[in-house]
């Protein structure tokens, strides 16, 4: 595959196709989870690792599986994956795993690893399917954290609290409290706030796009100038 077909994909994956601020798949864990910033984190690591590892499977099976129980088969390699990423977090970042709660083994039922590895892996090789599974997740998780982040920050006036429960002890420092004595705005933790930061998310996004196309539109426009013909007249000697 060629060169500008890899440059493709990450843009695919990280701004043309996001999974969230595109195709609007996973939103029930983005929204649900996104209060704060190591939440965010936390699952959009997960669902990462989830990803890339699906895409590759599917990939290294796609000319072994009959049609007719592809989707199952799809369906079982992801579950088995999403169970050891539970395994792990449950082995290394419990406190955290139980914050998250049943989000975890919804990442089985995520719309946008089934999607990727019957529109993509199983048609792919195993180099474009591992870098499609993980600018995928890549583009999930940074929509995580920016929306966990601002949810943080309007909801509680801090940024990173709680990082402790993703990276350890030596994690307890890293919170940032950007606004002193800031009364908790409710609305910004609880889902309402979650649909509405989304929102925004989404229309930024859109008017970046349609910023971007005028540009592109504009500097297209070519003028083309014709040559201007002299006509003569008479003997030349």
């Amino acid at each position: 595959m060629a060169t500008s077909s890899y440059k493709e994909i990450t843009l695919n994956g990280l701004w043309k196709n996001n999974p969230a601020l595109v195709q609007l798949l996973g939103l029930c864990p983005l929204l649900a989870v996104t209060g704060t910033t190591v939440n965010a984190i936390g699952l959009g690591l997960a669902t990462t690792l989830v990803l890339l590892g699906s895409n590759i499977s599917v990939s290294l099976i796609r000319n072994f599986v009959p049609e007719t129980v592809r989707l199952p088969a799809f369906v079982m390699i992801i579950a088995s994956l999403v169970t050891c990423a539970e395994l792990l977090m449950q082995a290394y970042t419990y406190e955290l795993y139980e914050i998250l709660g049943i989000f975890i083994p919804l990442i089985v039922t995520n719309c946008a690893i089934l999607g990727r590895a019957d529109a993509f892996a199983s048609k792919n090789s195993i180099l474009p399917s591992a870098l499609d599974g993980f600018m995928m997740g890549l583009g999930f998780t940074i929509v995580l954290i920016v929306l966990g982040a601002l949810r943080e920050l309007i909801g509680q006036g801090t940024l990173f609290s709680g990082m402790d429960l993703l990276f350890g002890e030596s994690a307890k420092g890293w919170q940032i409290n950007v606004f002193s004595d800031y009364p908790d705005f409710l609305f910004a933790i609880l889902p309402p706030g979650a649909f509405v930061a989304m929102g925004i998310l989404i229309a930024l996004k859109n008017i970046i796009d349609e910023q971007l196309k005028a540009r592109e539109q504009k500097n297209s426009a070519e003028v083309v100038v014709g040559s201007k013909r002299v006509r003569t007249t008479g003997t030349i000697s």
